[in-house]
């Protein structure tokens, strides 16, 4: 029953993939560079006066293979990909089907395990990608959900809700 919250925005790698090539904005560059630059300091700080049961930082692996991480048997997870913060135009760049070779081991790797309920690819591609200095994922009690979303978002993090754990006899990721 644990409340999900993440503290980056997602799509990291997408954007330097798309640098790479020529192809990044000035404004996607930017909110990269600040996405990576941002210490998750101040976000393990404040959640350390609540219960928080789990966390990781959201990097090589991306968002669905550290979510899988904090899985244990009988465990499941769901995701609302419409609460999941991102870098706008890593989006664009992804449905231009640029993307990184990381991201697409992602996937390969973790196909077994999750289950894509009507979700456009570009998101698809935003949660497997590798992140560099990615935001911390937290599994906080549904009761100090909503306290700690505020107290990290008063941080000037672009942080949300998304998603929750769910019991499950297998150690299966839904994503709707």
């Amino acid at each position: 029953g644990d409340i999900l919250i993440l503290t980056k925005p997602l799509g990291v790698g997408i954007v330097c993939a798309a640098s790479r090539v020529g192809k990044a904005s000035d404004k996607a560059l930017s909110e990269a560079v600040r996405s990576m630059t941002t210490l998750n300091k101040y976000a393990s700080e404040t959640m350390r006066k609540y219960r928080v049961h789990a966390c990781t930082d959201v990097t090589g692996f991306g968002f669905l293979g550290h979510l899988k991480e904090m899985l244990r048997d009988g465990c499941g997870a769901v995701v609302d990909t419409l609460t999941v913060p991102f870098i706008r135009e890593a989006a664009v760049y992804a449905r231009e089907f640029i993307i990184t070779a990381a991201a697409e081991r992602n996937r390969e790797y973790l196909q077994k395990y999750t289950e894509f309920m009507d979700v456009p690819f570009s998101m698809q591609e935003l949660l497997f990608d590798p992140q560099t200095s990615g935001g911390l994922l937290i599994a906080v009690d549904p009761g100090d959900a909503d306290a700690l979303l505020s107290e990290i978002e008063a941080l000037g993090l672009p942080c949300a809700i998304v998603g929750s754990f769910i019991q499950s006899p297998e150690k299966k990721i839904l994503i709707r």
